[in-house]
């Protein structure tokens, strides 16, 4: 089984949070900011790097909010043979630079802030759902 490890920030401003929407033509769907780490990279710089490519955002962490393990099955898989384990560790991050924008010719090509209340109507991958828990926000409302 292939592993992969990526880092991802919760960013949040009074009653939204940040997101990147994911183009993969498969499955494309909204992911927090962040994404797999360079070899020898450390996941809190992998975790700044990838907010500011995805939403033209400076970011400072603000601490581990937690890990999430989820095994992709072969048949699931989008690249690569057999399974995947996504080791993905969350953070809270806010910011302190920069522009909103959207990445060009990256995994993602929109960044957008929404409502908490618009997020259980809003096609999004599982993490979104298990770092807005680990973050303790309220949803729907």
């Amino acid at each position: 089984m292939d592993m992969r490890v990526a880092a991802y920030a919760v960013i949040t401003d009074a009653d939204r949070i940040l997101l990147a929407h994911w183009n993969d033509a498969r499955r494309p769907a909204w992911t927090l900011p962040g994404g797999g780490l360079d070899p020898g990279e450390h996941p809190a710089d992998a975790a700044v790097r990838e907010v500011f490519e995805e939403t033209g955002f400076h970011v400072e962490l603000d601490g581990v909010l937690g890990v999430d393990s989820h095994v992709i099955s072969a048949r699931d898989r989008i690249h690569g043979e057999g399974p995947l384990q996504a080791l993905r560790i969350v953070y809270r991050a806010h910011i302190v630079g920069g522009d909103l924008r959207n990445e060009i010719d990256g995994s993602t090509d929109e960044a957008a802030w929404f409502a908490f209340s618009e997020l259980p109507a809003l096609t999004k991958v599982a993490l979104v759902d298990a770092a807005v828990r680990m973050a303790g926000l309220p949803v729907g409302g």
